[in-house]
């Protein structure tokens, strides 16, 4: 059996991931912040195949233990930065854990013969640092793609880290161009859907509860609202069966692929997560062409994973 280790695997995203490749017959080894507390990753114990579970623990800003961690791993799946909308110190909780544990992860990952495949699970930011909000680089009318790229300094702080983070690692490909693995991104918009765990520090979770009962617990959110923006969506289930496809998928080194779904206004976000039917069609602002020709990707509509956050 080959072994895959995911940083950040008991996450909103990452208990898919874990759940995904213990499926398909992986040994998983999860990275836990703080081991001590059990309720983040418990739910992880009660999936299929669990027996082949391991769940150590893991700064990714302490070198010696992420060498420790990737030890023995054939693939490894990097998500495991935090994603946090209410910040107070941007440097410690978003930019060092983000950027230099990302840097840190490159240099080690030299020294791991046996990995054969990395994935990032970066973020539409890696594109568009204003997500959701349109770039103002573009028009109005236009689509985003893998070609585009924006950044503003004036953007969430958590999006401007994911960015910096993923020029980062395009860096590191350029100047690397012989390596023995191969790397490959994947960049999700807004993820929705229901949480495996019972954890209550989702922020796509969070998000959804506040669409659901429009509620503005600050002024970042209560923009969505005033402006009614379009929000591009794109189900949980989906963002771990392409990080399934580009980890065992040759051939594709130095990709990054959007995985995006529908784009849908807040007001019909709201109608859709109480049951009701949504009053405009969706449009599609960012494309996933490149998903669905290279990964075989089909992604479902975004009332998907509304109805089963709802259910």
């Amino acid at each position: 059996m080959k072994k895959v280790g995911i940083i950040g695997g008991s996450g909103f995203i990452g208990s898919y991931n874990t759940r995904k490749f213990l499926e398909n017959g992986f040994k998983v080894k999860v990275s836990a912040t703080d081991i001590s507390k059990k309720d983040k990753y418990e739910h992880l114990k009660e999936l299929p195949n669990a027996q082949h579970l391991e769940i150590v623990p893991l700064n990714v800003e302490n070198k010696t233990q992420l060498v420790d961690f990737l030890k023995g791993c054939n693939i490894v799946v990097h998500g495991g930065t935090p994603f946090k909308l209410d910040v107070q110190d941007p440097k410690t909780e978003l930019f060092d854990p983000t950027i230099q544990g990302t840097e840190n992860f490159l240099e080690v990952i030299q020294e791991m013969p046996e990995i054969e495949k990395v994935i990032f699970i970066a973020s539409v930011a890696a594109f568009n640092t204003d997500f959701p909000l349109f770039p103002s680089n573009k028009n109005a009318n236009e689509q985003i793609d893998e070609k585009d790229s924006f950044m503003s300094d004036e953007s969430h702080p958590y999006a401007q880290a994911k960015f910096i983070a993923n020029q980062a690692v395009e860096k590191f490909i350029a100047q690397h161009p012989k390596l023995n693995f191969e790397i490959t991104t994947v960049s999700p918009v807004g993820v929705m859907g229901k949480s495996l765990s019972n954890r209550e520090d989702s922020t796509s979770g969070g998000l959804q509860f506040l669409f659901k009962n429009k509620m503005a617990p600050n002024p970042f959110i209560q923009m969505f609202y005033d402006k009614d923006i379009e929000f591009a969506m794109v189900d949980v289930e989906d963002v771990a069966e392409g990080v399934y496809k580009a980890a065992i998928k040759k051939g594709i080194h130095g990709q990054n692929y959007l995985l995006t779904s529908e784009s849908y206004p807040i007001s019909d976000i709201t109608r859709m997560l109480n049951h009701e039917n949504p009053v405009k069609s969706p449009k599609v602002i960012y494309r996933n062409d490149l998903a669905k020709n290279e990964l075989g990707m089909e992604f479902k509509p975004a009332q998907v994973p509304l109805n089963n956050y709802s259910n």
